[in-house]
């Protein structure tokens, strides 16, 4: 089998009548698309998670970009810049953690100064390049990651970071997709992952989508897991990548990271290098989203704790780079992570 044969969801698309996005809030249950014709209702739609996973959300914010600059030209050819500079505000705020967000608006504004007349064309053509440069890392990371794994063995992941956190097919799912094909991953463990339910809903729902052999645990089942020897590795995506190499992913991966180095359990980060955030020298530095109580607190809608009852929703943690065996980046591979390691890596 090869990888192609992995490679069969999408959950961004642009079309002509605007961005199309995969309401992910709804699977695996339905599968139902939600167009978008304005920069506001893709920050909303990245606030409320229809799209999700750190590369996925720089790529709906470019093209995000590209609606705000359609509608503000419309409204002014003359002073558009100025009016879209609101927008970029608007995309900016919609979630804090995920520095892609921030590379592909920065990447996005510095085509602005040499735009002239209408600036649809040329930031539509900048935005999809954007989208297919990380279809190409993903199979290129897929590959890197693969060559890290002596199979067949079982892996375990957290969260999703699959086709539906991307553009392709995916940072740690792509690794587990390339190596699947390759013969080297026999069975995947993918971790629940409240309050959102990312890896029961999702990563689960990516496997079976591929035919590849997934078994859900609650996260709590993790380290007896690794203690009987059941997996050799633990492979993550990110939503930033401090300087010196600390990991900032969802809730509950820290954890997981711990229990691996006592059980002699390996860790591997997969992430595109617009996750990596070389402005900030380490993981306290990198900011930690708080999402609502009312997701801890409440199952589909209805509430599972005592009313008098409160919840602490960090919806990230940071795993410090002396727990993690090796990050994956479409530059290289980054074993035992230190500041001179990245900083090398990012210079290739």
């Amino acid at each position: 089998m090869s990888i192609q044969d992995y490679d069969n969801i999408r959950a961004v698309e642009w079309s002509d009548s605007g961005l199309k996005l995969l309401d992910q809030r709804l699977l695996p249950r339905l599968e139902q698309w939600i167009t978008f014709s304005d920069a506001l209702g893709v920050a909303q739609a990245i606030r409320d998670m229809v799209v999700r996973g750190a590369p996925a959300i720089g790529i709906a914010a470019a093209y995000g970009v590209v609606l705000a600059a359609k509608q503000r030209y419309a409204e002014s050819s003359e002073h558009w810049k100025n009016l879209i500079e609101e927008d970029f505000k608007v995309l900016a705020e919609s979630r804090p953690t995920a520095v892609n967000l921030f590379w592909a608006l920065d990447r996005m504004k510095a085509m602005l100064a040499g735009i002239e007349g209408s600036p649809v064309a040329s930031l539509l053509a900048e935005a999809k390049l954007i989208h297919a440069e990380d279809i190409a890392a993903n199979l290129h990371m897929g590959q890197l990651g693969a060559e890290l794994i002596d199979g067949p063995c079982a892996v375990l992941t957290h969260c999703n970071a699959g086709a539906l956190a991307t553009g392709g097919v995916g940072t740690a799912l792509g690794v587990i997709r390339v190596a699947y094909a390759a013969g080297k991953i026999s069975h995947v463990f993918a971790d629940e992952t409240r309050p959102w339910l990312q890896g029961a809903r999702l990563t689960a729902w990516e496997m079976v989508e591929d035919n590849i052999p997934v078994t859900l645990i609650a996260e709590g089942a993790a380290a007896t897991l690794m203690k009987q020897g059941k997996v050799k590795w633990i492979i993550v995506g990110s939503d930033r990548i401090a300087a010196n190499g600390d990991v900032a992913n969802k809730i509950g991966t820290y954890s997981l990271a711990v229990n691996a180095r006592h059980h002699g359990v390996k860790f591997m980060v997969v992430a595109p290098t617009s996750t990596v955030d070389m402005a900030i020298s380490c993981g306290d530095q990198i900011p930690i989203e708080e999402r609502p109580q009312d997701e801890v607190l409440s199952l589909a809608g209805t509430r599972i704790a005592p009313d008098a009852a409160h919840a602490w929703n960090p919806s990230f943690d940071v795993t410090p780079a002396e727990l993690v065996d090796a990050i994956v980046t479409e530059k290289g591979v980054v074993e035992a992570p230190t500041a001179s390691k990245m900083a090398e890596m990012m210079k290739g």
